[in-house]
């Protein structure tokens, strides 16, 4: 979001921030890390109970980490009604701030100089871009593969379902393990009647963009390792069949490959983050850590004691069965 600002000043959409830690940390925080919107506090998470994003899988008895909200945004018109909504069950998983800019305005604006390939086979050709984050691949940080078309004036491709004998428009993406490949947002499609045969289809044409949302799991790009390679190979393969009016060419399947760079997650410097090849913030978060460990203590000791004692437990458990496997 911080290094998207300009995109959202020039466009005239604010951001705001909201977190249950203290303003203090908010403070460090900005500064340490050149924050350019403000970070608002809630630390007995009212507003966040308010907006209906109260993490409830963490329960009152996990003290440090109880109050905390779903990861994600609210895009809000100029009255401040919700137009959209981008929230997930971990904070390991965030959309792009292209993707918020884009439910805000309803058209994409950023220019964004991701990765790209592209191909040309008999008259269709086939274009790749990876938008968001400048195409760089992090854990849990959605970005979209856009497959774009370009169809001759004339011609057009199937959308499903294609008559018999004649092939429909797929496409599929292949990478390493841990990337995650989401469900295809595709274009509307346009009807078309071939009177001759008396058939009424749906199609493409032009350059329609297909949308492939894909992201990064700990497997691939973890936050408690070092990056094992710094970039992956993407491979698109796409399937289709060209027609006009009154004929049809063969169908057709094109390959393309993309190479896209592999990228850390930004941590704060706190101990226990620490030493695992991530980017480092500029900010040290342990006096935040202490101030938060004394408001829990000082607002439920007990649910706090117990939270500790299980956490030794576990740990204990824990080494008890590393030593099982020795």
């Amino acid at each position: 979001m911080r290094d998207a600002y300009p995109h959202f000043e020039a466009a005239g959409v604010k951001l705001y921030a909201v977190s249950y830690d203290d303003t203090e940390a908010l403070r460090a925080f900005t500064e340490g890390q050149s924050i350019p919107y403000p970070l608002l506090s809630d630390i007995d998470s009212e507003v966040i109970r308010r907006y209906g994003i109260l993490n409830d899988q963490v329960k009152p008895g996990d003290a440090m980490l109880y109050g905390i909200p779903y990861p994600g945004a609210f895009v809000c018109d100029e009255s401040g009604l919700v137009t959209a909504r981008f929230f997930h069950d971990s904070y390991k998983k965030r959309d792009s701030a292209e993707t918020l800019l884009h439910a805000a305005l309803g058209q994409v604006k950023v220019d964004d100089a991701g990765p790209q390939a592209s191909t040309l086979e008999d008259t269709i050709g086939i274009s790749l871009q990876i938008r968001g984050g400048g195409g760089r691949i992090r854990q849990g940080m959605i970005r979209h593969l856009v497959v774009r078309f370009d169809i001759p004036e004339g011609l057009h491709i199937y959308g499903a379902p294609a008559p018999e004998g004649m092939q429909a428009l797929s496409i599929r993406v292949d990478g390493p393990d841990g990337l995650i490949i989401e469900p295809m947002n595709a274009p509307a499609t346009a009807p078309l009647h071939l009177a001759s045969m008396e058939l009424d289809l749906n199609v493409w044409q032009g350059t329609p963009e297909f949308i492939i949302p894909l992201y990064a799991n700990g497997v691939l790009a973890s936050e408690v390792r070092p990056l094992d390679q710094e970039t992956i190979e993407l491979t698109v393969t796409a399937s289709y069949q060209a027609c006009d009016d009154a004929t049809c060419l063969l169908p057709t399947t094109q390959t393309l490959h993309l190479t896209a760079p592999l990228d850390v997650v930004d941590i704060p410097q706190l101990a226990i983050h620490q030493g695992h090849g991530q980017r480092e913030g500029n900010y040290d978060a342990t006096p935040h850590m202490r101030r938060l460990l004394k408001r829990k203590i000082k607002k439920t000791p007990f649910k706090f004691l117990k939270f500790i004692w299980r956490s030794l437990r576990l740990e204990r458990a824990g080494k008890a069965r590393r030593g099982q496997k020795d």
